[in-house]
């Protein structure tokens, strides 16, 4: 796999847990002064030829493409994956082909002769229950999915997720669907690739801008961008996340550079974020640092600000200390005067303690009396060392949101395996 990520484990059982959603990639292409395309009836070709076939690697390593009904009325786009020996490969390892594709549109307002519908495997149309029916009447060879009376970009998510098995989407467009998602949270990864060229006419479309209910998104597939500045209708319309995105790779491409960036800020309530499953993928590989032990489970904890800066981390028995517990390591290097924690979100690879014998107070009175106001972990304790804990309990009844992102439980289970059989009880 070319490109590293934060996935999820692949199989949680979606009835027992909410917030099952694919990894999201969004991928785009824009001139130095920021612009998706020109405003001339031909294509802008942002990307060169080894970009393109540096996005026909991406499309082979992806479940789905992502792409608004404006993008295919504008630029027309197959979303193929072109190498043969690409789709060989994807073929010797079980998989179709080609993705997924996948288009949404809240009106059903469809072009029917569009490449889109007659190559490539199978497609989906995301759609309002209006939308749907004039979508149907079309006669297109897709799957056509009413999300209700406006589109929503979670539920969508969790349709690909639950009923597609679909683990990594990649969105190339168009540029409010990227708006969209990354002013929700959704979007784990944006692709960018910087072209050597100016635009020039403030009326041409932007990458980025504000979302709202605008009709069908329309923007442009990788390296053409046909964008435009319609779109849809997905839970909250607010701003772009507060935060600095991290930069985890750039790459010069002939003369385009990619630059990869994954979001920081956590999200602020009862619902997920991309960002909290990257957070949580890093206490997950926290967990597989601590010392061994018969008597205790291996676990991680970040604390991380609003604004996306990591403010302390820990794991169980660090620095040689028997019974410390990775909350409250991380706790410990904290002023508990910081204002910065009653904004703070705790990621636990495991749900913090709600009794425990070593100390005063468990890990998650230590939360509480932190001030924090939201957890997010990957595993519920099992009744392994102490029966019926409940941490997610002691912290809910005092106004804590705690989600728990169970399509990271196998990773948070990996370094207590050894634990299925216990020798002894934990000295909690």
């Amino acid at each position: 796999m070319p490109y590293p990520y934060a996935s999820p484990d692949p199989d949680p059982d979606p009835d027992s847990y909410p917030y099952l959603y694919p990894y999201v990639l969004l991928s785009a292409a824009v001139s130095l002064d920021g612009y998706l395309d020109d405003t001339t009836p031909e294509r802008l070709l942002l990307s060169s030829p080894a970009d393109f076939d540096r996005v026909d690697e991406v499309r082979a390593s992806v479940d789905a493409i992502l792409i608004g009904a404006g993008t295919i009325r504008a630029d027309n786009p197959r979303l193929l994956v072109n190498s043969p020996e690409r789709r060989a490969a994807r073929v010797a390892a079980g998989r179709p082909p080609y993705p997924l594709k996948v288009t949404v549109s809240g009106s059903g307002d469809l072009d029917p002769a569009a490449n889109f519908w007659h190559t490539g495997g199978e497609k989906v149309v995301y759609t309002t229950e209006k939308g749907a029916e004039r979508a149907r009447a079309l006669g297109i060879a897709a799957d056509v999915v009413p999300l209700g009376p406006e589109l929503d970009w979670r539920r969508l998510l969790e349709h690909l997720y639950e009923v597609r098995g679909v683990r990594r989407l990649m969105v190339e467009g168009g540029g409010t669907i990227h708006t969209q998602l990354l002013q929700q949270g959704l979007a784990d990864e944006l692709q960018l690739v910087l072209a050597p060229l100016f635009v020039g006419d403030p009326t041409a479309p932007r990458l980025f801008g504000p979302a709202g209910n605008q009709g069908d998104s329309r923007g442009g597939s990788q390296g053409g961008h046909k964008g435009g500045q319609g779109g849809h209708r997905g839970g909250s319309q607010g701003g772009y996340q507060g935060g600095r995105l991290r930069l985890v790779e750039t790459r010069r491409i002939e003369d385009v550079v990619l630059m990869r960036y994954e979001p920081t800020a956590p999200g602020t309530g009862p619902l997920p974020v991309a960002a909290d499953r990257h957070w949580l993928a890093l206490a997950c590989e926290l967990a597989a640092q601590c010392p061994p032990s018969r008597t205790a489970f291996s676990v991680g904890a970040v604390i991380v600000a609003a604004d996306g800066t990591e403010l302390a981390r820990g794991h169980s028995r660090e620095a040689g200390d028997p019974v410390v517990h990775a909350e409250e390591a991380a706790l410990a290097k904290l002023d508990p005067a910081d204002p910065r924690l009653p904004t703070a979100t705790v990621y636990s690879s495991l749900e913090p303690c709600a009794r425990r014998s070593s100390r005063p107070s468990p890990c998650a009175r230590l939360i509480l009396d932190a001030g924090v106001r939201r957890v997010v972990t990957a595993w519920r304790e099992p009744d392994t060392f102490v029966t019926e804990a409940d941490g997610t309990g002691l912290l809910s009844a005092q106004g804590v949101d705690v989600l728990v992102l169970a399509d990271y439980a196998e990773r948070a289970k990996a370094p207590n395996r050894h634990l299925e059989r216990p020798e002894s009880n934990d000295p909690k």
